[in-house]
C-alpha cells in the first residue's frame, strides 16, 4: 500500500538537519519513497494521513540495555555499582527463567514503542526468547548474548557457543527487523583469552562486537591491577576493535585512549542518567564529538535508570554537558538529537537503513502530538523535541511501515497481560 503523511513538520536529521514544514513523507513496503513538500496531486497514494500540527521525525535508537531487567526496576536504588550487582542484581538475575526474560522484556518492549523508540540493542541471556518478542512485536533490535567468562573452561566454551548459535539463528531475521552482535560483558568479567576466543568467532560470523568498557573508576584500576593496562589498550591489544565496535559507558577515558577509540572509529554508547544514578561518573562526550567519534544514546536498564525514555536521555545529554563543561554549547540541541536517531543508527551499523527521514531508508518514524502548550511557538521544532518534550508526547510509532503504536496504544502486544505477567514473575524471585 501506497501511504503519505501530509501536513507534518517534519524533522529529516539528514546531513543538512532539514526541517520541513508543513510537509508530507510517504512510504511503501517498508520504504520511504518521498520526503519534502505536499505533492499536488495525492491520487497515487492508497492511504493519506493527516498529520497537521505535528511532528513527524525518526524513530529513536536506543543503543544499550538489557531489557528484561525492567522486572528489578526500582529493587536497588542508590548503591554503587559493585555493591549493586554483586548484592543485588546478580543474586535476583541468577534466578531468572526464559519466562522472567519473557516477560520483563514485553514490558520493556512496550515502554519503548509507547515512548518512540524503534530500534533498541540487547546485551542479556535467554535471547532466542527476546528475540522471538521482537519478531512478534514488530520492533527492530540488534542483539546479543552477553557472556561472562568468570567460570569453567567447559562453561566458557558451552557460553560462547550459545552466543555464537544465536548471533547466526537470528541474524538477519524477521524481515531484517532482528540483526545480531557478539557480547563479551567486559574486560573485567572476561578472561583476555575469552576475549580472544569471542572476537575470532565475530570474524567467523562476520558480526560487530558489543562490549561495557571503562563505566566506573574502580573498573578501570581492576584492569591495571590484574592485566597491567587501561580498559581501551588492553582491549586493542586483544583485537577488539578491528572489528567494528561498539562500547557502553566509555566514562573514564584519557587523551591517550580517545586517540586509540578515533584510530578504530569505536563507536559508544553514553548512558549519561545511569551513570549519574550509579555515581560512575560523567563521559567526555564533547571531545568524543570533536574528535568525530559517533556517540550515541541508551538507557541501560530500567533497573539503574528507571526508565526507557530516550527523551529523557537527550535532554540530559544537552544539559549535563553544558554543566560540566561551564559551556551552554557543548552539546547543542541539533547534536543531541542526532545522538538519539542518525548517530544511534551509526553506533549499531545501520546509518544506511535507518536514523533519518530520506528517500531509500526503512520507513521507522514517530508521530508527536505538538499541538500542547509546551511546543509553542511552534517557531524551533529541534528545540521543543530535545528540551520541552517527553516519550508521553508520541502518539504514532511506525516500523517499516507498519504502524505499531496508534494513539499512545501498542497494537502488537497487550498492554495489561503484560503486566500482570510482570508482576507475577517478580513475585517469583527470593529477595534478601
Amino acid at each position: 500500500m501506497k501511504t503519505i503523511v501530509i501536513h507534518a513538520t517534519v524533522l529529516t536529521v539528514n546531513e543538512k538537519n532539514e526541517v520541513l514544514h508543513d510537509a508530507a513523507i510517504a512510504f511503501e513496503n517498508g520504504v520511504l519513497t518521498y520526503v519534502g513538500p505536499i505533492p499536488d496531486s495525492l491520487s497515487d497514494y492508497e492511504e493519506i494521513i493527516n498529520a497537521q500540527g505535528r511532528i513527524v521525525m525518526p524513530g529513536l535508537v536506543n543503543t544499550h540495555g538489557h531489557t528484561a531487567m525492567s522486572l528489578l526496576r526500582g529493587y536497588a536504588d542508590d548503591l554503587p555499582l559493585q555493591e549493586w550487582l554483586e548484592t543485588k542484581m546478580w543474586p535476583l538475575e541468577a534466578q531468572f527463567t526464559a519466562e522472567h526474560v519473557r516477560w520483563g522484556t514485553s514490558l520493556s518492549i512496550i515502554e519503548m514503542l509507547k515512548t518512540g523508540t524503534t530500534t533498541f540493542v540487547d546485551m542479556y541471556d535467554h535471547m532466542d526468547t527476546v528475540a522471538e518478542l521482537v519478531a512478534e512485536s514488530g520492533m527492530r533490535a540488534r542483539l546479543c548474548r552477553g557472556v561472562i567468562g568468570l567460570c569453567p573452561p567447559d562453561v566458557q566454551t558451552q557460553k560462547l557457543e550459545e552466543a555464537s548459535a544465536f548471533a547466526a539463528k537470528w541474524n538477519g531475521a524477521a524481515g531484517g527487523r532482528i540483526t545480531t552482535m557478539m557480547s563479551p560483558h567486559g574486560a573485567y568479567t572476561c578472561p583476555p583469552d575469552y576475549i580472544e576466543r569471542i572476537v575470532a568467532r565475530a570474524y567467523e560470523l562476520d558480526l560487530p562486537l558489543h562490549i561495557h568498557m571503562s563505566e566506573t573508576e574502580w573498573e578501570v584500576q581492576q584492569n591495571v591491577d590484574d592485566y597491567g593496562s587501561r580498559p581501551v589498550e588492553h582491549l586493542e591489544k586483544l583485537g577488539v576493535f578491528n572489528r567494528p565496535t561498539l562500547v557502553a559507558h566509555a566514562v573514564h577515558l584519557t587523551d591517550e585512549e580517545l586517540d586509540i577509540m578515533q584510530k578504530y572509529d569505536v563507536k559508544v554508547s553514553h548512558n549519561p542518567i545511569s551513570n549519574l544514578k550509579l555515581g560512575s561518573g560523567v563521559a567526555r562526550v564533547p571531545d568524543m564529538l570533536a574528535k568525530g567519534i559517533c556517540v550515541s544514546l541508551g538507557t541501560d536498564s530500567s533497573a539503574s535508570n528507571n526508565n526507557l525514555d530516550l527523551f529523557e536521555e537527550m535532554k540530559m545529554a544537552a544539559l549535563l554537558h553544558k554543566g560540566v563543561r561551564k559551556d551552554p554549547v557543548a552539546v547543542p540541541a541539533t547534536e543531541a538529537l542526532r545522538m538519539a536517531t542518525i548517530y544511534g543508527a551509526e553506533a549499531i551499523f545501520m546509518e544506511d537503513r535507518i536514523g533519518s527521514l530520506e528517500v531509500g531508508k526503512q520507513a521507522d518514524f514517530i508521530v508527536i502530538d505538538s499541538k500542547q502548550v509546551f511546543f509553542q511557538p511552534a517557531h524551533d521544532p529541534i528545540s521543543h523535541v530535545v528540551y520541552a518534550a517527553s516519550g508521553r508526547d508520541v502518539k504514532d510509532v511506525y516500523v517499516q511501515g507498519v504502524q505499531l503504536v496508534k494513539d499512545g496504544q501498542c497494537l502488537t502486544m497487550d498492554e495489561t497481560t503484560v503486566i500482570e505477567g510482570a508482576n507475577r514473575m517478580f513475585a517469583t524471585l527470593e529477595k534478601k
